[in-house]
């Protein structure tokens, strides 16, 4: 699934105005967006959703990070998902699982990222991707913390995992757009 490109002096599109301020536009998008994302994530926190493996959940709210990326580009993405993760980190997991969450929404992002670049890869791809990224991001900073590399044993159950929602978000992610155009 590709992307048409979109031009460059789109009044929708331009993050900045002449200035070298921040447009209204932009700001009123990413709010919208990192809104949106933050319900997504209250929605999945309150789900009794438990399988049994710690550290497994959806991630629903990446359905909007993603289409992000593909319909606005990286800053509205990057924007919406550091929103939505310190939020969220507020709000519903604590300071340290904000720290978990950043990094794995910091390490999945830069790979959605390089790999829509490439072209290579389809919106679900690119997704699954950055599932599994997701959660070696979090690993890394698991690791970091209790200073132990043997948690990264934990990697395999986590990349299935991440592959398993990374398709479904991405699944989601594709339908949204499709009905965005």
């Amino acid at each position: 699934m590709t992307q048409s490109p979109r031009k460059s002096g789109s009044a929708a599109h331009r993050q900045t105005n002449r200035s070298g301020r921040i447009s209204a536009s932009f700001i009123a998008r990413v709010g919208l967006m990192a809104s949106l994302a933050l319900i997504f994530s209250y929605v999945e926190a309150i789900i009794p959703y438990n399988p049994g493996v710690p550290g497994i959940k959806l991630g629903i709210a990446n359905v909007v990070t993603v289409v992000a990326l593909y319909k606005f580009g990286a800053k509205d993405a990057a924007a919406v998902s550091v929103i939505r993760v310190v939020l969220a980190g507020l709000l519903f997991n604590g300071v340290f699982g904000m720290l978990y969450a950043l990094a794995g929404a910091i390490v999945s992002l830069t790979g959605m990222i390089l790999l829509k670049k490439t072209g290579l890869f389809s919106v679900t791809g690119v997704s699954m991707a950055a599932g599994v990224l997701h959660n070696l991001g979090q690993l890394f900073v698991a690791a970091a913390l209790i200073e132990d590399l043997r948690i990264f044993f934990y990697f395999p159950v986590l990349m299935f995992s991440g592959i398993a929602a990374g398709i479904l978000v991405g699944i989601a992610s594709a339908l949204a757009l499709r009905a965005l155009r």
